[in-house]
């Protein structure tokens, strides 16, 4: 006779119709029938379970590899409690564009069916409402059968631009007991995402012609470089056009080598043009603000404390999903802007079409293009000048101990220059990575840092898409971040995830620090006491031996920078030699 199939096979089934390398869990019993039948009945080949020791870790390991590979993972949540523990993980995944899948279970719905208490306290009605003001798409189907429609639009909604997390969530009887009839699957590869979008062809040409005519064009670049081949048409479109680029990184869209980046610069305050290329909030980048205006500011010190910093005659280009896929709940979309042409598309569409408008017009046009040639050269020593008073900045205070935040960059950059590296986010530097190494390569850097307890979590699912090329994976960790999830350390030695963390340890809440030292001196408080409630210290953490108990190699603490060099290439011999992770805990200046 054949063997009994179960829900939970189907569901396996469902998966393995979809490329899922990977499918993070922290294992619960709300799941176990799909654990059970992704080991034995689907034999835990493809996808690999990745055991984690906490949600915010299974969800932020999905976020950090989507970002390498603008692909999926599966997520697998526990019930009500568990979904509620990666909440957050959820909601920076949301914002911040990227694919993933989470399911989870509940239940069961049928009462009759529950136990005492436990599956009581842990079934929510229906849980999805949990997030479902962050995230694109939920659903909990109520028959077996609906099982691959639903995991069909859960997977065609996730990676559909923009992109973002969905939620499936499967009762507890659906998947233990025995399929009574067999449920057809979807053929899915009629299933997948639909072509990307185009731009107008009206408002291209109307684009060209502004930004063919413009003075002072600036490019501002977001989320352009989530598709990886857009970077180098941003490169084509500005050295067309001669026209500076700033990059919000977001995601890499543009190389800070190139003479045309001026990334740092404050080149918008005299932009007659700017082409806004996916930036989800205009206003961030464009607006001044300062955290040190009056108790009681008037009306005139609120504006002046936070106002615009382009020109009036300036004109706004903007093109992306404007206001697709913004959620009425969290308000991450900022401040809404005027804007003279706003053109809805993909940008991957967009870009070569604006090139060939742009090309065009210029064609025909020589003394324009004679132009424009200038103000490349005006504008690469710009960059060039910028490049040589960063690398003169960076020595100030060179041999105070602990080191400053800048000879840290520049100490391991030495290093790591002569490697295949990848950075997973480097914005805990105070952006002296940028300024000093080369970023020359869209898979050097996947995107910028997101808040605090997210950052180990999104570097080890960077470090798992390239476990198997040999890159250099580097997570410059921040020490607060760590402590969220120091369990996630864990994951790296069991899952063989090489990969290097140079601890930027500064023992505090550096930001929470910052506005403390803001409020009391507003308040005209001692500024003495500004450690208290931010510190990380008395008693410091020993980083070194935290990351040495999970089975790291590990040393630190380094607070001469002259030894930072060493330390970190015995931590790479340790990583190419023996595969396994490697931490140097380093400590710098607040």
């Amino acid at each position: 006779m054949p063997a009994t199939r179960y829900g939970s096979d189907l569901i396996v089934d469902v998966i393995k119709q979809y490329d899922f390398d990977y499918v993070s869990i922290n294992p619960g019993s709300s799941f176990r029938a799909v654990h059970d039948s992704l080991v034995h009945y689907g034999g835990n080949r493809k996808p690999e379970i990745i055991e984690c020791p906490h949600e915010n870790t299974a969800v932020g390991m999905a976020h950090g590899y989507a970002r390498a590979t603008g692909k999926p993972m599966l997520v697998f949540l526990h019930n009500l409690v568990g979904l509620l523990h990666g909440t957050m993980a959820i909601y920076y995944a949301f914002i911040d564009r990227v694919p993933m899948v989470v399911a989870g279970a509940t239940g069961p719905m049928d009462i009759a069916k529950r136990r005492p208490h436990m599956d009581w306290i842990h079934t929510a009605l229906l849980q999805g409402n949990a997030i479902r003001d962050y995230v694109k798409w939920d659903d909990q189907p109520y028959s077996i059968a609906s099982v691959p429609d639903s995991f069909a639009r859960a997977y065609r909604v996730a990676c559909t631009e923009p992109k973002g997390p969905t939620y499936i969530c499967f009762d507890i009887p659906l998947q233990e007991e025995p399929l009574e009839q067999d449920v057809p699957l979807l053929n899915v590869n009629r299933l997948m995402p639909p072509t990307l979008i185009h731009a107008d062809p009206a408002a291209i040409e109307k684009a060209a012609d502004l930004l063919v005519n413009a003075g002072h064009p600036v490019a501002l670049a977001g989320f352009l470089g989530r598709n990886k081949t857009s970077v180098d048409k941003l490169v084509q479109l500005s050295e067309l056009l001669s026209m500076p680029v700033m990059d919000l990184r977001n995601r890499f869209n543009f190389p800070n080598t190139h003479p045309l980046d001026l990334t740092g610069s404050d080149c918008l305050k005299d932009a007659d043009l700017i082409l806004s290329l996916d930036v989800r909030s205009l206003a961030a980048p464009t607006t001044s603000y300062s955290s040190e205006t009056p108790l009681k500011p008037t009306l005139s010190e609120r504006i002046k404390g936070r106002s615009s910093i382009l020109s009036e005659n300036c004109r706004i280009i903007e093109m992306g999903f404007s206001d697709l896929g913004i959620s009425s709940w969290a308000m991450e979309y900022g401040k809404i802007n005027e804007v003279d042409l706003s053109i809805l598309c993909d940008t991957a569409t967009a870009l070569p079409a604006l090139i060939a408008a742009c090309g065009k017009k210029l064609s025909d046009n020589p003394a324009r293009q004679a132009q424009l040639k200038g103000r490349f050269e005006q504008i690469s020593r710009q960059h060039a000048r910028m490049r040589d008073e960063w690398k003169i900045e960076a020595q100030d205070n060179w041999d105070v101990k602990p080191m400053t935040v800048a000879r840290l960059a520049a100490e391991v950059w030495q290093v790591l220059k002569d490697e295949d590296w990848v950075v997973t986010t480097s914005g805990g530097l105070k952006e002296w990575a940028r300024k000093l190494w080369d970023f020359d390569r869209p898979d050097c850097f996947p995107g910028a840092g997101l808040g605090t307890g997210t950052q180990i979590n999104m570097s080890l699912g960077v470090a798992l898409a390239y476990r198997e090329t040999g890159k250099l994976v580097v997570d410059i960790q921040a020490d607060g971040d760590l402590l969220f999830d120091a369990g996630a350390l864990w994951v790296a030695t069991h899952h063989h995830i090489p990969m290097l963390i140079v601890m930027l340890n500064n023992r505090a809440y550096q930001n929470s620090w910052k506005h403390a030292r803001s409020m009391a001196k507003i308040r005209g408080n001692p500024a003495a006491k500004v450690d208290i409630g931010t510190e990380i210290d008395h008693p410091a953490p020993d980083f070194a031996k935290l990351a040495q108990s999970f089975g790291w190699y590990a040393e630190g603490p380094v607070e001469d920078g002259r030894k930072v060099q060493e330390a970190v290439k015995r931590a790479i011999q340790v990583i190419k030699k023996e595969k396994r992770p490697a931490l140097v805990d380093t400590i710098v200046q607040r």
